[in-house]
């Protein structure tokens, strides 16, 4: 078991895409991932995402904290932090609450912070309301 941030966490539950793999689709998952590969299309997780310096991304990325070294060709949605590391390139829009970009770090797009409330509408993850009960007929 490997210890993260005060919890322990299984490595198992960390899905991970390595360099030299090439996906195309949709991948959610409420775990960790870590992407060093090639990855077209639309990430979504509860957990925290990591792009090595490898990785090259087409495509959005939904996530609570991002931590990046990679290049994209896409936009964030970040609950929390995104983390731009020295070797990011990143060509798209940032819709984030915090972000932390180091030097060397590339970014061409826009930036908007988001305040709480606003990642779920941005990142199309508003849960649907619940259904109403219709209203009983009142009998005589």
């Amino acid at each position: 078991m490997a210890k993260i941030e005060g919890t322990e966490s299984n490595i198992n539950q960390i899905s991970r895409i390595s360099s030299g793999t090439k996906v195309k689709g949709e991948i959610t998952t409420d775990s960790d991932i870590r992407i060093d590969g090639e990855f077209d299309g639309k990430l979504v997780s509860k957990g925290r995402v990591v792009i090595g310096e490898t990785a090259v991304i087409n495509g959005d990325i939904i996530g609570t904290n991002v931590d990046f070294w990679g290049k994209i060709k896409g936009n964030f949605y970040v609950k929390d932090t995104l983390s731009l590391k020295s070797s990011a390139q990143v060509e798209g829009d940032l819709h984030i609450k915090r972000l932390q970009v180091e030097l060397n770090a590339r970014f061409n797009g826009s930036c908007h912070m988001i305040a709480d409330g606003e990642f779920e509408k941005l990142s199309g993850q508003q849960q649907a309301p619940k259904p109403q009960q219709a209203a009983q007929p009142v009998r005589s």
